[in-house]
């Protein structure tokens, strides 16, 4: 059985700080939600949630009830986990009290935290329920959220077919028990829900939708779409008493995101066939030993191909489901077969130099046409891709890749999908600056005064100079690069005269100005 301490490692110091813990303490039994004002229900040994508690006296209050059921742990945001009574008041009923880091999500910890204890507890048949055991246990899941929403739930696909129910369905109704016992809805009861405009809204949007009681006494429902990538995976249904707030639905809708991985994961691990097509596509592209009959088994065709590599930053956790969804929407468009694998976090995409079905340019449109339809909250792809290569060559084409789509992390380049052969140029200028900064050239010169200058004084000179190098004569495109106008950066460029002597009319000494400029923009570190 987990400890509180085990439990606080496991979920990891991003999330949870411990603030004391008993020297004694013994294994957690369950994970529990305490709101203010309602009895927290905790048991022996489990770990309470303070959600949603704003005051120092609903915490004290929480952790008093709690010491008397000899609860193990209550976690609570800041600044409360901190405050002196309720230390002194865990002290007292020697409960271990943890700090829930700010901006953590309930939803998110409840789920973590689960998932934990019950990898903690082995291998166990979920019986009556049909669950395995696991991370990725769908109906561990659904209890979570359950929880979450404090009503019986159930995680359905796209086609309504049932995945997952939480416990507490004997508190539903007539249409939920057929909806389980036939693992989908019943059409009756969809006919219901499409009429309400139910489905409508949930391929709209994402957030929680109320569902009011039908004539024919089927319970309110809250829905909420599972969504990840632009793609609706499916949705969660709530059976719930009437109207729910808008908090306890928020945090309802915030579990989408957790769901849509634990979808996106089970599918990849349940697939052998892409398991098998993504270790030999790796094979191809590292040049590896075997790759040659890892290509005639991927039935590659002598003929040029791309590499086309595809980078997911979401910024809020939820990168590998991105890039899942990313890779199930390149599979349904390249084919049956889809030379797609995974790398350091990048997907990599191995598609024939030619038009029509399968080719690059498909897929390119595809790409093109898939990014400018995410809605706002999609993060972008970047997309890069490499040159046209023989199959024997694919790692060089991955090599271009991946330094095209350098450029496109750092800024230098603004584009839904880069090309190589676009992009040629840039790219000898990158290796130019690295090699520069290996060399130790931006110690050379006058740049040193003007970089001073800058750190020093808050101007922009450095700035203003490569731009001036990269429109000679031009004041007013260069000003426009920078965004100030024309007469400002003509004020700059004489500021700099006036700085450090050099002559710009010298042709070798612009080169090399540029050289170390172009090294210090994208070699930073060298």
């Amino acid at each position: 059985m987990v400890d509180v301490q085990g439990l606080v490692e496991r979920a990891g110091p991003a999330l949870l700080r411990p603030v004391s813990t008993p020297e004694d303490a013994g294994g957690v039994g369950d994970v529990v939600i305490a709101e203010p004002n309602e009895s927290c229900g905790a048991a022996t040994s489990d770990v309470v949630l303070g959600v949603g508690l704003t005051h120092e006296r609903q915490a004290v209050e929480l952790l008093r009830e709690c010491g008397e059921r000899a609860a193990a742990a209550v976690l609570l945001k800041p600044p409360l986990a901190t405050a002196s009574a309720v230390a002194a008041e865990a002290r007292r009923h020697d409960l271990a009290l943890i700090e829930v880091r700010d901006g953590t999500a309930w939803a998110q910890l409840v789920w973590l935290l689960r998932a934990a204890l019950a990898d903690g507890e082995g291998a166990a048949e979920s019986s009556d329920r049909g669950g395995s055991a696991g991370l990725g246990d769908l109906f561990r899941l659904a209890d979570a959220v359950a929880e979450v929403v404090d009503a019986p739930v159930t995680i359905e696909d796209a086609h309504s077919q049932v995945l997952a129910y939480s416990a507490r369905q004997e508190l539903t109704d007539p249409a939920r028990v057929s909806t389980i016992m036939g693992r989908r809805q019943p059409e009756d009861v969809l006919a219901k829900f499409r009429a309400r405009g139910t489905f409508r809204q949930l391929t709209r949007g994402s957030s929680a939708i109320y569902v009011p009681e039908q004539p024919d006494g089927t319970l309110p429902r809250l829905v909420v779409p599972i969504r990840m990538g632009g793609e609706l995976l499916g949705s969660m249904w709530a059976v719930v008493t009437g109207e729910v707030s808008e908090r306890r639905a928020s945090a309802f809708a915030d579990t989408a995101a957790l769901v849509a991985l634990q979808l996106l994961r089970r599918r990849m691990l349940t697939d052998s066939e892409r398991q098998r097509s993504a270790r030999l596509v790796r094979l191809v592209l590292e040049g590896a030993e075997g790759w040659r009959a890892a290509a005639n088994e991927l039935a590659v065709r002598a003929e040029p191909h791309r590499v086309v590599a595809i980078d997911v930053r979401a910024g809020d956790g939820t990168d590998e489901g991105h890039r899942l969804a990313m890779w199930e929407w390149i599979t349904r468009g390249i084919g049956h077969r889809p030379l797609v694998t995974e790398s350091g976090g990048v997907l990599y995409a191995v598609v024939p130099d030619r038009s029509g079905t399968g080719g690059w340019a498909a897929l390119k449109e595809s790409l093109l046409t898939h990014i400018r339809e995410l809605d706002a909250d999609t993060p972008r792809p970047l997309v890069a891709t490499g040159a046209s290569v023989p199959v024997a060559e694919l790692p060089t084409s991955r090599r271009r890749a991946d330094e095209v789509l350098t450029l496109l992390r750092g800024g230098t380049v603004d584009r839904e999908v880069a090309v190589h052969e676009d992009l040629w140029h840039l790219l000898v200028l990158t290796r130019m600056a690295g090699a520069a900064g290996d060399a130790g050239v931006n110690s050379l010169g006058p740049l040193h005064v003007l970089r001073e200058h800058d750190r020093n004084r808050g101007t922009d000179y450095l700035d203003t100079l490569y731009a001036w190098l990269r429109h000679p004569g031009d004041p007013r495109a260069a000003g426009a690069e920078l965004r100030v106008h024309p007469n400002t950066f003509r004020y700059r460029m004489k500021r700099i005269s006036l700085l450090v002597e050099v002559d710009l009319e010298d042709v070798e000494i612009r080169s090399a100005l540029l050289v170390q400029l172009l090294s210090e923009r994208w070699n930073p570190h060298g």
